[in-house]
């Protein structure tokens, strides 16, 4: 006796709730004519992951609750399928459990999943567990369920399936799955909106087969897919067996209807039938997750395309790559901006990246601006030696310079900041951190050059191989901003650099303890500083794509102002 899931891997937008509800029940048809009992959409895939604090706006709610009315009315032809939709619910009116919002009273909400059948909500679950950690904030919004949802998927002339149903968090905690086993289940279902990092596919599976091994039972993981302000979701939903085998995977960082077939066998087993994508390299999945961000960023929020300036470094030769694969070379305009500290090769390099991806290239020459900007200032800077001001006045040239060319034509200037950079303050306000959107914010230097190697050798959206000229790769990094500058006058070597960050802002280990691994006091000491000193520079750069487990986002919240120093 069988019994077919479809999982709605789809890219659900905030705030669209018609345009998801439309989506939901163009997948509910779609399921049912493949011959689909039950139809898993993703964590609150009514109003889309993560609404933050549109969440506490009534009318917001509301919103919700009319998307809901028209699934349920736009479904309800599709006799015997069940389909469970994530969605806000009030768990209170305006009275008793109403959090205080200054001299607002908002009311209570759950995350929730209602499992809908012919017209009806026959049951409504309450996430339990609500993550508070990371780029999580649910506490915020929403209050714990109580209890477990078991529903029935009924089988004419045989048993019914019994479905245990889960809300994400709730599935990395024992509880909620053995009290839906105690409850009756024949198999647990967990919809879930789970940010991307590097290497989460694989903890994901390992917690999950965690849960199936407690209890015993079969696992069907629902997830998102697309990209959301700073954060990626990467799909990859899969279905685990009663041992906690894989049986079943679905792509990473698309769109799909992915189709499971559970047979229950005469000894009462379970044979699983679903189509099994292989995993992929940490860079591949990097890459996809960065071209992800920038096409939903962008696409998202309606801008034409992208500017990015080109220096013939990595850095920007890196995100010149991610954008064309993101958005086409139509979509992307390169402005090369050389000072008189600017090398040959440099615009020699960017011209012949520009030219292997085909996007629309431009060259203004800023000594012109630089010479006036410096006779400007030398009275009042006379009698001092040139320094780093003069090597930021460059910089913001260029920033300003991007940005016009922004304002005028309407696309968005893509920074091209390293997380190395980021963390040590080796950029520029208002010059290099200008722009609206910072690709590679969470990617340290030594994986930009590993990326660059990856998509040098891959071309997985079409737009062109080998894109990156190797000099670019190979040559010492600099920011050209006086005569023979390298990055390492100022940093650590890039791979004691980053391991440092690792351990420091990302794992909060202490310096002490860093240097007990071997790392030079002076190095640990100098790198911590600067994380320390430039917390007031990164609270003013772009927002930018998450792909570690901490990044300087939403998941580092470090006082400017403060007297610790370890």
């Amino acid at each position: 006796m069988s019994f077919k899931i479809c999982v709605a891997q789809f890219n659900f937008v905030v705030g669209d709730m018609a345009g998801n509800a439309r989506r939901i029940v163009e997948a509910a048809e779609t399921a049912h004519a493949q011959g689909a009992r039950l139809l898993l959409t993703p964590e609150l895939a009514l109003c889309g992951y993560a609404a933050e604090d549109l969440l506490l706006r009534p009318a917001f709610i509301d919103a919700c609750d009319d998307a809901l009315k028209q699934v349920l009315a736009e479904t309800a032809h599709l006799k015997g399928l069940h389909v469970v939709v994530g969605h806000p619910a009030r768990s209170h009116g305006e009275g008793d459990g109403a959090l205080k919002q200054r001299s607002v009273q908002a009311a209570s909400l759950y995350n929730a999943a209602s499992v809908i059948c012919d017209g009806s909500v026959l049951h409504t679950y309450a996430k339990r567990e609500l993550p508070n950690y990371q780029v999580f904030d649910e506490r915020r919004y929403f209050v714990p369920g109580q209890g477990s949802c078991v529903f029935e998927l009924p089988q004419e002339g045989g048993r019914a399936l019994r479905v245990g149903l889960l809300i994400c968090e709730d599935a990395w905690f024992e509880a909620p799955a053995e009290d839906a086993r105690r409850a009756g289940a024949d198999v647990l279902v967990v919809i879930n909106a789970s940010p991307f990092h590097a290497g989460k596919g694989g903890e994901r599976e390992a917690h999950m087969r965690a849960r199936v091994q407690a209890t015993g039972l079969p696992l069907v993981y629902a997830h998102l897919v697309g990209g959301q302000d700073e954060i990626v979701f990467e799909g990859r939903s899969f279905v685990l067996d009663a041992r906690g085998a894989v049986a079943g995977r679905a792509i990473s960082f698309e769109e799909t209807l992915f189709p499971i077939t559970l047979t229950r066998a005469l000894d009462d087993t379970w044979e699983i039938d679903a189509s099994t994508d292989r995993t992929h390299s940490s860079e591949a999945d990097l890459w996809h997750a960065l071209v992800l961000g920038v096409r939903d960023y962008i696409g998202k929020n309606g801008f034409p395309g992208a500017i990015i300036g080109l220096s013939g470094g990595i850095d920007s030769a890196l995100v010149l790559a991610i954008a064309v694969d993101a958005l086409g070379r139509d979509r992307v305009r390169a402005v090369m901006m050389p000072s008189p500290y600017t090398a040959d090769i440099s615009w020699i390099d960017a011209r012949e990246m520009a030219a292997r991806l085909g996007v629309r290239y431009d060259e203004i020459a800023i000594g012109p601006e630089f010479e006036a900007f410096k006779a400007s200032l030398a009275p009042l800077f006379e009698g001092r030696s040139e320094d780093t001001t003069e090597e930021n006045l460059q910089a913001r040239i260029r920033g300003t310079l991007l940005m016009a060319l922004s304002n005028k034509f309407g696309s968005i200037v893509l920074t091209t900041g390293n997380k190395s950079e980021m963390a040590t303050g080796y950029c520029t306000l208002y010059g290099d951190m200008a722009g609206g959107f910072a690709v590679i914010k969470d990617v340290v230097k030594t994986m930009v050059f590993r990326l660059a190697r990856w998509r040098n050798a891959h071309d997985p959206y079409g737009t062109g191989a080998n894109p990156i000229p190797e000099r670019i790769i190979t040559r010492p990094p600099s920011a050209e901003l006086r005569p023979d500058q390298t990055d390492q006058d100022s940093l650590p070597e890039y791979a004691v650099l980053d391991a440092i960050i690792e351990r420091y802002m990302e794992n909060d280990r202490s310096p002490a303890e860093i240097v007990a691994e071997g790392y030079e006091p002076a190095d640990v000491d100098k790198v911590v500083r600067l994380i320390r000193i430039n917390e007031y520079k990164r609270r003013q750069a772009p927002v930018g794509i998450r792909v570690t487990h901490r990044s300087f986002g939403k998941d580092w919240r470090y006082p400017i102002t403060s007297r610790y120093r370890a």
